[in-house]
């Protein structure tokens, strides 16, 4: 299971499918889980937003669709689709007007001046991406369809789900490529699977 894999060590980078297979051979030939089968490999995301928004300071619209972040998930999502032993699970996107960038909110906070139309991008979430992870772990726990689960995640909301899955034999490896994780969220998981990022194609 693959979660909402955007966080690279380029930020600038977008990651295409390619990527995303390297990281699945990657822990697939990983001593945890090597010879093991596998039964498929679930992307979890959401369909990017679309739309239109104006700048409440500038005024430009912003036609979302257009933009190269929307070209880039739907060129990732549209491939994966096709792979094989890939599975999609596409949440819902939420967009709610404008808010401060992180960079943007840094510099306000260092130093008082005005906020700029550039200050803002789009307010956009993802939602139902959790609960569709919960959901296919509980089912592939309660069918024993599989003997182990590797998450490759750091969202410590998934906590139940993998405690649930252990209480019905499963074992679980997480995944989190070195990425801050909570420790309840490596407590409840039987091992954790250190690869390195493999950088973007």
């Amino acid at each position: 299971m693959i979660q909402k894999l955007m966080e690279r060590s380029n930020p600038r980078a977008f990651p295409v499918a390619d990527d995303v297979e390297a990281i699945s051979t990657a822990i697939a030939t990983h001593p945890c889980v090597i010879g093991q089968s596998r039964l498929r490999i679930y992307f979890y995301h959401a369909r990017p937003a679309t739309g239109v928004l104006r700048n409440p300071i500038s005024h430009v619209e912003m036609h979302l669709a257009r933009t190269k972040v929307y070209v880039d998930n739907e060129s990732l999502l549209d491939t994966l689709e096709l792979r094989p032993d890939f599975a999609l699970r596409l949440g819902e996107t939420s967009t709610q007007h404008w808010r401060l960038g992180d960079r943007a909110l840094d510099d306000l906070l260092r130093r008082r001046r005005a906020i700029e139309a550039r200050d803002l991008i789009p307010n956009i979430s993802q939602k139902g991406v959790d609960l569709r992870i919960g959901l296919d772990i509980a089912r592939l726990a309660l069918t024993q369809s599989v003997q182990s689960i590797v998450a490759v995640t750091g969202d410590s909301d998934l906590i139940p789900a993998f405690k649930f899955a252990r209480r019905e034999g499963l074992r679980v490896f997480l995944c989190h490529f070195g990425h801050g994780v909570k420790r309840e969220l490596k407590a409840h998981a039987d091992q954790v699977i250190d690869i390195p990022l493999p950088p973007v194609t």
